[in-house]
C-alpha cells in the first residue's frame, strides 16, 4: 500500500507545537536553533511559547508551520525510513512537501517562506479583504455566487467546500447572497486578508526575485501541485514558475488527493500541528485511511498504524 505524506498549511499553529519533539532529540532541537539563525528572530520561542498573536502573523506562521511539520517528518522518518509515494501540502504546506521531496533545502524553505509570509501580510494591509467557507454549494450555484459578489474561489478543499477571496464589501454581500441562493452554510474566516486571489498580486511580483535568488532541484518523488492539482514537472524553473503562480491562483486540494491516489496511495500522514488536511482528505474520500503527526503520542500512535 501506497503513502502520501502531507504537510499543514496557515491556520493550524498553535503555541506549543513542536516543543516535544525538540525536547526528546538534539537533532530536532538542533533544526529549530538553526532556524532562529537563519531567520535572525526567536521562532523557537514563538512555536514553542507563543503568544498566539506574534504566532499568527504570516511572517512568523508560515516558517513556524514548515519548522514544526519538518520535525515532524524527521522524526517519523528516523523511525520509519520506508519512502513516500507521493508529497502534498496546502498553499505554504506544498513547500514543506517540496523541501520534503529534496526540491530546495531546509535553510532555502525557510528564506522563502519568511518572505512569502511577509509579502502576503503586507499584501493583506494595503487593501482590507478577507476569505469566506462555502459548504454545500452546486456548481450553478458557486458560479452564481460569484458572478454576483465578485468573489473568487480560492480553495478547492473538496466537492462539499470550497473558499472565496474578496474585498470586504464583497464578502459581506457573499454572505447575503449564499443565504438567498438556499446554499447551506456561508462561514466568514479569520484570515488576515483574500489568500490565493488578485489581491496576492503584489506578494507575488515581490517573492519573484527572491525565488530566482534560490537554487531548486528536480523532485526526488512526486510532489502534487496546488495549482494544477497534478505532480510537478521535474523541471525546477518550471516548479518556480507553479509556486509564484500558486500565490495568486485557485488551490485545488480536492484534485491533489485524487492524483495521489491515481499514483497509488491510499493511506495518507500528514505532518504537522493540526489535522485539517486530514479532515479533508476523509471527506473526498472515506474509504481513505489518515494518520497524523503532530507530536510525540501522534506519532508513536501513527507508527503503531503503518506497523
Amino acid at each position: 500500500m501506497a503513502d502520501c505524506c502531507m504537510f499543514a498549511g496557515q491556520g493550524a499553529q498553535v503555541p506549543g507545537m513542536g516543543k516535544d519533539f525538540a525536547e526528546s532529540d538534539a537533532t530536532l532541537m538542533a533544526l529549530f536553533d538553526k532556524a532562529n539563525a537563519v531567520l535572525g528572530f526567536d521562532l523557537k520561542k514563538v512555536c514553542f511559547e507563543g503568544p498566539a498573536e506574534e504566532l499568527t502573523k504570516s511572517n512568523i506562521c508560515q516558517p513556524a508551520i514548515f519548522v514544526t511539520s519538518y520535525a515532524a517528518f524527521l522524526a517519523f522518518q528516523k523511525r520509519n525510513p520506508a519512502p513516500f509515494a507521493a508529497a502534498a501540502g496546502l498553499s505554504l504546506g506544498e513547500w514543506g512537501a517540496l523541501c520534503a521531496a529534496g526540491v530546495l533545502d531546509f535553510d532555502a524553505t525557510l528564506t522563502v517562506l519568511e518572505a512569502r509570509g511577509r509579502f502576503m501580510q503586507e499584501a493583506c494591509e494595503a487593501v482590507p479583504s478577507g476569505m469566506i467557507a462555502i459548504v454545500g454549494a452546486t456548481p450553478a450555484q458557486l458560479e452564481e455566487l460569484c458572478a454576483k459578489t465578485g468573489c473568487t474561489v480560492a480553495n478547492v478543499n473538496s466537492a462539499a467546500q470550497q473558499v472565496l477571496s474578496g474585498s470586504k464589501d464583497e464578502i459581506a454581500a457573499a454572505s447575503t447572497v449564499a443565504k438567498d441562493l438556499g446554499i447551506k452554510r456561508a462561514i466568514p474566516l479569520a484570515t488576515a486578508g483574500a489568500f490565493h486571489s488578485k489581491f496576492m498580486q503584489p506578494a507575488r511580483e515581490k517573492l519573484a526575485p527572491v525565488l530566482d535568488g534560490i537554487t531548486f532541484s528536480a523532485p526526488k518523488m512526486p510532489v502534487l501541485s496546488n495549482v494544477t492539482g497534478k505532480p510537478h514537472a521535474s523541471d525546477p524553473a518550471a516548479i518556480k514558475a507553479t509556486m509564484l503562480e500558486q500565490v495568486t491562483g485557485t488551490t485545488n486540494w480536492a484534485a491533489d488527493v485524487e492524483a495521489a491516489k491515481a499514483l497509488g496511495c491510499a493511506r495518507f500522514v500528514e505532518f504537522g500541528p493540526g489535522k485539517v488536511l486530514s479532515g479533508l482528505v476523509k471527506k473526498i474520500d472515506a474509504a481513505l485511511t489518515v494518520l497524523n503527526v503532530a507530536d510525540l503520542a501522534s506519532l508513536d500512535a501513527t507508527l503503531a498504524a503503518l506497523a
